[in-house]
């Protein structure tokens, strides 16, 4: 526990010391890799995971491509990342192609995760009933799929942020007790 004397400051830098793990912001977006707007998801995905206690190390813009998306998500977990989440490209679009790429990749599919976003969404808005968006692993790496759209960053990750460090641990095999708290 961090003592609330000490205040915000003191609060990041016991996070920034106690990373739960490596991260990777995907934004995937064809009109942001092609320069035609301003990715605001990605930065915003960002910000919310370094305040979760992760090591955001990198943020990537790609274009709606499934081959480049799933091979992207192969390297992120090659290279170790703990966490990678992916923003756009869930929606019904033809162009939208991130959970296609996502399953590609994944060996093991995780729905609750993608089901908690969902449900929690649909308490703001029943626009979340067309999200697409899936999360699973590959390795010890979670990927999960996020809206485009920096509200519906906000929402979804507000929604899993409970979980993430006790997914990550799992993952990293270190919660050996795992259902007994």
């Amino acid at each position: 526990m961090i003592d609330r004397r000490y205040g915000s400051e003191a609060r990041r830098l016991v996070l920034a010391t106690m990373s739960i793990g490596k991260a990777l912001v995907l934004t995937i977006s064809d009109s942001a890799a092609a320069g035609k707007r301003e990715d605001l998801s990605g930065p915003e995905a960002r910000k919310i995971l370094q305040e979760s206690g992760f090591d955001v190390s990198a943020a990537e813009v790609l274009a709606d491509e499934r081959a480049d998306i799933e091979t992207r998500l192969r390297r992120a977990s090659d290279e170790g990342f703990t966490l990678v989440v992916t923003s756009g490209g869930t929606g019904l679009s033809p162009r939208d192609v991130t959970p296609e790429a996502t399953l590609a990749v994944i060996e093991r599919n995780v729905p609750g995760i993608a089901d908690l976003m969902r449900i929690e969404s649909l308490k703001i808005t029943p626009k979340a009933a067309l999200s697409r968006a899936v999360s699973g692993i590959r390795g010890s790496t979670l990927i999960i799929n996020l809206p485009g759209s920096v509200k519906g960053v906000r929402e979804c990750l507000a929604a899993v942020k409970p979980i993430l460090a006790h997914a990550v641990e799992t993952l990293k095999q270190s919660s050996l007790n795992c259902g007994e708290s």
